[in-house]
């Protein structure tokens, strides 16, 4: 195994070459992954830099994925809470999360080099869908590695990648679990590096990837940006709170309000809770904070939202965490469900589980006076819970 070593950067910033935030990041991939790796960082550099690709994607995400998604007061929900309660509203991008962001832009990068096929990770299954989006859109063949157990609660979601014409491949060993999708897809990109783009789905593997995909998800923060500071007579809200697995869409946000005073706030599974649980470690060519045994065996993550069913999180949230830029904050699964159903009831709204754990934390932060009376609090609300009506009747 191969890895590149930086001396930190700051917070939010270009990670360099190298790719490391502080001490988390790196590039720790076989030797046969190294050329490929540089080459993704080469052209992601010059397309980020090349007004007529950012021209490209920003029209794709407007007249394709619905951008830019709304700002909504969740007026009931903060009347009982005693807070002002905003949401910036993922859940309304077409194919019904943040997903789509990311993938669109490294869509047009796998096509600028050349490239013909996507691979791509899922756990809740919604990346998946975005990828199988994407590559119908542009003309590209998808395979996507998912779970089996993943494959048995989000159905729907298997079903309308496959509608979308991609290959879903089921994950049999290890968990079943996000995790073993993630390993799948990396072993299977070894061997065809010269024809295929591997679409990673969040804020981690090895550099550029978290890096890449943070500067495309940023859209999201820096639209929330402009919508508060349209909004509100601060300028920006109290607190900025998103959902945490691997970090992409709590990434994205968070980079619009870095520099302000707003106090950043990430929500992990408690089952998954990487920043709030874990060590230092590597897995998946990055360098972060993972759950692990005593010997050192990355454990097992578990949440009822699959998409925060991983047992590490992206570097650079392991970064803020130590600057003391963002706090990382953890909510149980029986917290989660009645969020979701609370927010239903009073915003007919109805959150992803992955989302449902930002509202469940700024319920509990609120009820318990944690969060101040008539304090502002902007959630990203990262996706809809269409995908999770089997496993909330379940629940109920």
């Amino acid at each position: 195994m191969s890895e590149l070593v930086l001396p930190s950067s700051s917070v939010m910033s270009d990670p360099g070459e190298r790719g490391r935030f502080g001490e988390y990041g790196g590039r720790f991939v076989p030797e046969s992954l190294i050329p490929a790796c540089a080459a993704i960082e080469e052209a992601f550099r010059d397309a980020w830099g090349d007004p007529r690709f950012r021209r490209d994607l920003d029209r794709l995400l407007a007249v394709h994925a619905g951008r830019p998604t709304a700002f909504t007061p969740a007026w009931r929900l903060s009347a009982e809470l005693g807070v002002n309660v905003l949401l910036k509203r993922e859940d309304l991008a077409h194919t019904g999360s943040h997903k789509i962001n990311n993938v669109l832009g490294q869509a047009l990068l796998a096509r600028r080099m050349g490239k013909t096929r996507l691979l791509a990770e899922t756990g809740a299954g919604q990346h998946g869908v975005a990828t199988a989006t994407a590559g119908a859109l542009l003309g590209l063949a998808v395979t996507v590695y998912m779970g089996e157990k993943d494959i048995e609660r989000q159905a729907l979601n298997v079903f309308r990648m496959k509608m979308l014409g991609a290959e879903v491949v089921p994950v049999t060993g290890g968990s079943r679990t996000l995790k073993d999708a993630t390993s799948e897809a990396m072993r299977q990109w070894v061997t065809c590096v010269d024809e295929a783009h591997y679409c990673l789905g969040s804020v981690m593997g090895p550099h550029p990837y978290p890096w890449m995909v943070r500067e495309f998800q940023r859209v999201i923060g820096d639209e929330a940006r402009r919508q508060c500071a349209a909004e509100l007579s601060t300028g920006v809200p109290d607190y900025v709170v998103a959902c945490v697995g691997g970090g992409s869409n709590a990434a994205g946000t968070f980079a619009g309000f870095v520099d302000t005073g707003a106090q950043l706030i990430g929500v992990e599974a408690a089952g998954g809770a990487a920043v709030a649980s874990g060590v230092v470690g590597v897995l998946h060519g990055f360098r972060s904070y993972l759950l692990q045994d005593e010997n050192g065996q990355v454990s097992e993550a578990h949440s009822v939202a699959p998409g925060l069913d991983y047992p590490g999180v992206g570097p650079e949230h392991a970064h803020l965490n130590d600057a003391g830029r963002a706090r990382y904050v953890t909510v149980d699964d029986d917290e989660v469900v009645p969020a979701v159903h609370r927010l239903a009831r009073t915003e007919g709204i109805l959150p992803a589980l992955e989302s449902a754990h930002a509202i469940a934390w700024v319920i509990k932060a609120a009820e318990s006076g944690e969060l101040p009376p008539f304090s502002t609090v902007l959630v990203t609300l990262s996706g809809r819970g269409d995908k999770d009506v089997a496993t909330l009747m379940e629940a109920s």
